[in-house]
């Protein structure tokens, strides 16, 4: 079966299929994250299932990529990997003080998923307490159990190791000290530039704080053996364009929120409110573009006005008059079809 490209199917193999399926395999990760025995790794489990929902639900659409049969593995694989990644997320949140040494420690995680191989660890075992009763290597290893049956996954899985190093590396040094943080991601920034196309520090920062290569990548790798070729031009169609724009909308719906917190926001790196809609708009046109090359570009495509919706129709831009205005206008240069994925999203979250 191909991947759905027009909005009715879509939304139709979503609501029916994948949607309910992630949801599934999320409460019952929310079931053993609320046996976890120490309170700081239980309460980081709860709060990356509860506080961040919509990143399964999104990330569960790229299960449509491939077929039926197979499809529950992949969305084992796509629930379990972005639990990981959330749930890492809320841990260095609420340790700010552990520094680059446990942060690094505990994203092994992230690349030992993406590695059958790899053997398990108690990635928390170095810290006092009582640790998390092993959540996070179970978390590991429903990965590696799902990749495994993939029988493109050799030829994709160099290249979402790379994906996954982009977003490590970030995640890392985000969350260091505040004095520190910012030099050290320029710094990354540096490194990597050559690499990649034109743009900031916090562009690619942004674009490197994504997953959705990793699950489009698993998608096609689900589907059949994938030669190195394929496998690349999978990736680079979401990096950086594709996941630069999903990181960015993300953080502009959180500007208030992380001022209040003192987090740092990319979005707030822009000279002008009008620069930054003008890079979201630039983000968009590429991302496009570049998802136009691939097998079923009509779906990419829709989900990367997908993206709008969902993130314009949140509940935080409903409340700022400003942002508000902002979404609209992204909305409109999204065309059409995003303005019927805002309405349907604001549908879906009012009911939920």
């Amino acid at each position: 079966m191909s991947a759905p490209t027009s909005i009715p199917a879509i939304m139709y193999y979503g609501v029916k299929q994948t949607l309910p399926a992630a949801r599934q395999y999320l409460s019952e990760w929310k079931q053993k994250a609320e046996q976890i025995p120490d309170d700081l790794y239980r309460q980081a489990a709860l709060e990356a299932i509860d506080e961040k929902t919509f990143h399964y639900e999104g990330g569960s659409l790229y299960a449509l990529i491939a077929p039926e049969h197979i499809r529950s593995e992949l969305l084992r694989f796509i629930v379990a990997y972005q639990n990981i990644s959330d749930y890492l997320d809320s841990i260095c949140d609420m340790s700010q003080e552990e520094g680059v040494t446990f942060y690094r420690d505990i994203h092994e995680a992230l690349k030992h998923a993406l590695d059958p191989a790899a053997s398990q660890q108690d990635y928390l075992k170095k810290k006092k307490g009582d640790g998390d009763g092993g959540f996070l290597a179970d978390l590991v290893e429903t990965c590696q159990s799902a990749l495994q049956s993939f029988p493109g996954f050799s030829g994709a899985q160099p290249f979402m190791e790379q994906l996954s190093m982009y977003y490590r590396e970030m995640q890392i040094y985000k969350h260091i000290d505040v004095n520190e943080r910012e030099a050290k991601l320029i710094e990354l920034y540096e490194h990597f530039k050559d690499r990649i196309p034109p743009m900031t520090w916090y562009e690619f920062c942004a674009a490197s704080g994504s997953t959705l290569g990793i699950y489009a990548l698993a998608g096609y790798a689900a589907r059949s053996p994938l030669a190195e070729l394929q496998a690349q031009s999978i990736k680079e169609a979401h990096f950086p364009y594709v996941q630069g724009m999903h990181i960015l909308l993300d953080y502009f719906i959180d500007q208030e929120e992380d001022v209040e917190q003192g987090s740092l926001n990319f979005t707030e790196k822009y000279a002008s409110a009008g620069h930054m809609m003008s890079r979201l708009e630039f983000f968009k046109s590429e991302a496009d573009k570049k998802v136009a090359k691939l097998p079923e570009a009509g779906f990419h495509k829709q989900l990367n006005k997908g993206l709008l919706s969902i993130y314009l129709s949140d509940e935080k831009v409903q409340a700022n008059e400003k942002m508000k205005q902002q979404a609209k206008h992204l909305l409109r240069f999204g065309g059409i079809t995003s303005l019927i994925y805002y309405w349907n999203s604001w549908m879906y979250r009012k009911k939920i």
